[in-house]
């Protein structure tokens, strides 16, 4: 039983019961009360129609959230009903599964994998104290789980859920004395045995007159010959599924002879032999022409399913490797077979070199494969290299946003995984170089930019750096202020981005891994005081000294660089280390560039150090005056840009500046830039403008008598901004346009 919920579709909203049901699975303390077990109940008696129990069951297990604490909801089964339980990889005790499930009339169970703690011996002795489940159970799923502790041997057996109809066993340590009991069951019809220890099959002869369906695939302990095995499995008649597939390529001719054998299985709908040899097209062309109801058959990894018959694309559905739609019916069907998922995903990634259009529903497959394997390397490497594939270039654009998010944090979970294979990373790296994925499709930045920062600290490759500075950069500009400082507070980040700015620079080289390099260390120092204080002592005012004069034409780096010592001058404490006259010749220099960007920030280093008035200044006060005739000067030469050169997350580091009266220049050059982005960008700045207090602050400077006369004929963002006064919205989050991975340029 798959854990499913009613909205399948990423391209549509999610469906609101999954909201609900989501939104109460992660804050369900908030509805609860805890027992002196530890365990939760609802505070108030809330009746939940039987589907939408179920569903919160399922739900709860999918996001990790189903314990010993939260199952104790399900006890109270007066209100919450459940039917169709699904505790997939749970963590919960043979107590609470006891306690809180057991006592509900299932009709079916899917505890697969869930915590090696709990073994079947456990979930049998559960069952058995409700008389009323072991009739009405029809559905077990006991998929990866061990029979019993070494202490306590099974006492509880199979025969007593008489009820049971369907049971999977596949993957667990189950023996021919087990097979006998399972049997027994009176109404069983489905049985998986898959990679199991059975060594002999005869007890299914038991089962011959009502199964219907049999898996068993991988069964690497059979001590059957040939014969024997066909001999049990020709007198099952009315079987209709048969699986005898096999990912260890081993040498059996088993699916040879069964083909060959005229009459056998006459009611068989479903064969699957993949992964077996000696399997030939005529041969199973002929086998499915003698049953004409045939729907499906399994030919991954054999050297069958390349005619025209067996194209899969007809009623007849076809697992293989042959054209595009068997290798989605192999992801679609076998999504948790580790080796025949990495076989599909093989075969796929030839095809998705040359797809021209998007593919929403083979990224869902991939996905699926990811999934279901987050530990298995050779899945995660072919997996992201496919999704590279599907979402490179504009074929992202066409992709639905919640699909995208969902493959991004499973290509950083494979990072956080596997952080020392240089392919697996790579490939990850090359898919989440995205303009779409970067700026669009919602994801755990904060977590990305620090995987991607520890790959940058650990790797030389010049091509990747490029591309990892370059996600870095636009990542860090996407972050809240608190979690751009966290980031640049590890001092190891501010050292490895220094150092490529030296290499760079040493080289004499402009390049896109310099130019984003820059940004990337502009947006990591934004109202980030410790990642400042980092800069100046790792030599980084220094370094960028050097930059300036290693570029003198290039207005492109000195806006990142004077962007980046404008993150430095607001931080007061540090305004002593940019008192050199050296650095102040650079910017005074710089603040008579005729390049309007270039003017604007060399402009705001000079407003914030004079700022603090004359008890501050180290250097001549002569200098200081000098230098704020020169700004107010500058800036009433400036033209209007023609775009926004600039993007802030924030209005307060210009607060202090607006009540600069005594340096009109200073208080100018706040105003300006206020305006600026107001008049560029009002939706987004206007709103931030009223929801910090900016507008009142700039009608003070208006009405104060002393306001300079160019400050109170600037036109400020203040008639704009009461425009927008009524349709005032939060808008906390810094979401900034920053520019294109491979051309463009960066603004701060």
């Amino acid at each position: 039983m798959a854990c499913t919920f009613q909205n399948t579709d990423e391209a549509s909203p999610a469906a609101l019961t999954d909201l609900c049901l989501s939104y109460v699975s992660q804050n369900l303390e908030w509805f609860c009360v805890k027992h002196p077990d530890g365990s939760l109940c609802f505070r108030e008696a809330v009746l939940f129609p039987q589907e939408l129990a179920d569903q919160l069951l399922a739900k709860m297990a999918t996001e990790g959230l189903l314990n010993d604490s939260t199952v104790g909801v399900f006890r109270s089964c007066e209100y919450l009903r459940l039917r169709r339980a699904c505790i997939r990889t749970a963590r919960i005790s043979a107590e609470a599964l006891q306690r809180s499930l057991c006592p509900h009339r299932l009709l079916e169970l899917d505890a697969a994998r869930v915590n090696a703690d709990l073994t079947i011996a456990d979930i049998l002795q559960g069952l058995a104290t409700n008389k009323y489940c072991q009739e009405s159970l029809q559905r077990l799923i006991l998929t990866g789980l061990t029979m019993s502790s070494l202490e306590e041997p099974i006492q509880y057996r199979f025969s007593s859920l008489q009820g049971l109809r369907s049971l999977s066993l596949a993957n667990v340590d189950f023996y021919n004395s087990g097979l006998a009991d399972v049997c027994s069951l009176p109404r069983l019809e489905s049985l998986d045995l898959s990679n199991t220890s059975v060594t002999n099959l005869s007890p299914l002869l038991g089962l011959k007159e009502r199964l219907r369906s049999l898996t068993l695939h991988q069964l690497k302990r059979l001590e059957m010959s040939t014969a024997q095995l066909l001999g049990v499995i020709g007198q099952l008649d009315v079987l209709q599924h048969l699986d005898i597939s096999d990912d260890k390529q081993f040498t059996s001719d088993v699916a040879r002879q069964l083909l060959g054998q005229p009459g056998i299985l006459p009611a068989l709908i479903s064969l699957d032999v993949s992964g077996r040899k000696q399997v030939t097209d005529a041969a199973v062309k002929a086998f499915v022409e003698e049953r004409p109801g045939m729907t499906f058959v399994g030919l991954l990894a054999t050297d069958a399913g390349f005619s025209d018959f067996l194209s899969g694309e007809g009623n007849l559905k076809v697992t293989g490797e042959a054209n595009e739609t068997q290798i989605c019916e192999a992801l679609r069907r076998y999504s948790e077979r580790e080796g025949f998922v990495r076989e599909a995903l093989f075969h796929l990634f030839s095809l998705t070199h040359v797809m021209e259009k998007p593919r929403p529903d083979i990224l869902k497959l991939v996905v699926l494969g990811m999934k279901n394997h987050p530990a298995t390397l050779n899945v995660q490497l072919a997996a992201s290299a496919c999704v590279f594939n599907l979402t490179k270039q504009d074929l992202a654009a066409g992709m639905p946003v919640r699909l995208l998010s969902t493959v991004t944090q499973l290509l950083l979970e494979a990072m956080r995984t596997f952080p020392n294979h240089q392919q697996l990373q790579k490939n990850c790296l090359l898919s989440l170089c995205s303009d779409r994925i970067l700026q669009e499709v919602p994801f755990n930045r904060f977590e990305a930019a620090k995987l991607v920062m520890q790959w940058l600290c650990n790797h030389e490759d010049q091509n990747m750096q490029r591309m990892a500075v370059a996600i870095i950069s636009i990542l860090a500009a996407k972050l809240s202020t608190e979690q751009t400082a966290q980031l640049g507070a590890e001092l190891f980040i501010v050292k490895q981005l220094l150092h490529i700015v030296r290499q760079k620079a040493t080289q004499g080289i402009v390049d896109a891994t310099l130019k984003f390099t820059l940004s990337a260390l502009w947006n990591l120092t934004d109202e980030s005081p410790t990642t400042c204080r980092h800069f100046i002592e790792n030599q980084g005012l220094d370094l960028f000294i050097k930059v300036l004069e290693s570029f003198p034409n290039e207005s492109s780096i000195q806006q990142k660089v004077l962007g980046l010592l404008n993150n430095i001058a607001e931080v007061g404490e540090l305004h002593g280390e940019l008192m050199v006259q050296g650095f102040l010749d650079h910017i005074c220099d710089l603040l008579h560039s005729p390049e309007v960007e270039v003017s604007y920030f060399a402009a705001g280093i000079l407003a914030h150090l004079t700022s603090r008035g004359e008890e501050a200044w180290t250097l001549s006060l002569s200098q200081r005056a000098s230098l704020l005739e020169q700004l107010h000067s500058a800036i009433m030469k400036w033209p209007t840009p023609e775009c926004e050169m600039v993007a802030y997350r924030s209005f307060n580091p210009f607060f202090p500046l607006l009540e600069c009266f005594h340096t009109p220049g200073v208080q100018l050059w706040a105003a300006w830039a206020m305006q600026h982005v107001c008049s560029k960008n009002a939706s987004r700045y206007c709103s931030m403008l009223l929801e910090e207090g900016g507008l009142l602050q700039l009608e003070n400077v208006q009405a104060y008598p002393q306001t300079h006369r160019d400050v109170k004929s600037l036109h400020t963002p203040t008639q704009v901004a009461a425009r927008h006064r009524s349709n005032f919205t939060e808008n906390k989050l810094f979401d900034q346009e920053d520019f294109h991975p491979i051309t463009g340029s960066h603004y701060k």
